[in-house]
């Protein structure tokens, strides 16, 4: 059988959906090695490690390419005799010539102020295809998710399943050099949801009293950082490098305002890391009573909670 998923994801260096991608791909081509998986594109994406019968397929026609959606896509897919197709990013293809599942990671595209995080296209193209049936089961990696698409699409509930999500195996206790000095750890994005800010005001309270760092990883292009020192920003990392970030810190900081699953948090917890995250349902749903959750809206709970850590660290 050959099941094809939106490999567009993986046009962006970075970030949770193209993680999502590849973590799918690879493990449906090893769990079925007899099948062929296939990442379609419309823009050009890498090659991945992993079983030989996973391929990327980048379309080679311009004119195909700019009616991806409505005409190139679905075009591909017949003439490579796919099975099923996967929409791992909130889309499936306008003529519904296979069956398809679409992924829907959360509800930001609909919600105020974090909207203007996403794509307008997603935002208005989603709910015609999800009120359309174009796509017969959707995904998401929460039940919390799970039931607020339903209750805003009026969607039956037998169309819509929650999937966990699983970090990567990198992510574990490795050995790792101990730093200079301690450190705190955030792993941002330039989505406004991700709300940095508030543990940037936290962390500059907490430096005062104490001599620790406060390590950002990810594309934070577009959010002005203060230039503060102890203030460290890494930028793009590899899974080994965040890994290693993860197992030396004194904890992860996810103040994140709005999720549909927090993924960092459960890596940071696979590596054994303490993790402190803002309330949020769907981040509580994964990690349970094992994060210390806070209020996103006020800095002064995380300074309090970032001097404990130390204190008990120490």
């Amino acid at each position: 059988m050959r099941i094809a998923l939106d490999g567009g994801p993986l046009a962006v260096p970075a970030g949770g959906l193209r993680r999502y991608t590849e973590e799918l791909a690879r493990a449906l081509a090893k769990q079925f090695p007899e099948d062929q998986i296939l990442l379609l594109s419309a823009q050009p994406i890498p090659s991945l490690d992993g079983p030989p019968n996973l391929q990327p397929w980048v379309e080679t026609s311009r004119w195909l390419r700019r009616k991806w959606w409505s005409l190139g896509l679905p075009y591909r897919l017949k003439k490579h005799h796919v099975a099923v197709f996967h929409g791992t990013d909130f889309s499936v293809p306008y003529i519904p010539l296979v069956p398809a599942v679409m992924t829907v990671h959360d509800l930001s595209p609909w919600i105020e102020p974090w909207q203007r995080d996403v794509s307008p296209r997603v935002r208005r193209r989603t709910p015609w295809l999800l009120r359309l049936r174009l796509a017969r089961k959707v995904v998401t990696p929460t039940e919390t998710i799970r039931r607020q698409l339903i209750e805003r699409f009026r969607l039956p509930a037998s169309r819509v399943v929650a999937i966990p999500l699983a970090a990567a195996r990198v992510f574990r206790p490795v050995e790792a050099d101990r730093p200079q000095k301690p450190y705190f750890l955030v792993v941002a994005s330039h989505a406004s949801r991700k709300n940095l800010k508030v543990v940037l005001e936290a962390w500059k309270t907490v430096h005062r009293q104490r001599e620790v760092l406060l390590r950002v990883v990810g594309n934070v292009s577009g959010i002005t950082m203060p230039n503060e020192p102890g203030l460290e920003i890494l930028g793009l990392v590899s899974d080994p490098e965040l890994a290693r970030l993860y197992c030396g810190a004194q904890a992860l900081l996810h103040p994140s305002a709005y999720e549909g699953f927090g993924l960092p948090v459960l890596e940071a917890m696979q590596c054994g890391t303490p993790v402190l995250a803002a309330r949020n349902p769907a981040v509580e749903e994964v990690a349970g009573p094992a994060a210390l959750y806070l209020d996103p809206a006020d800095a002064r709970p995380w300074v309090e909670a970032m001097l404990a850590v130390v204190e008990h660290t120490s």
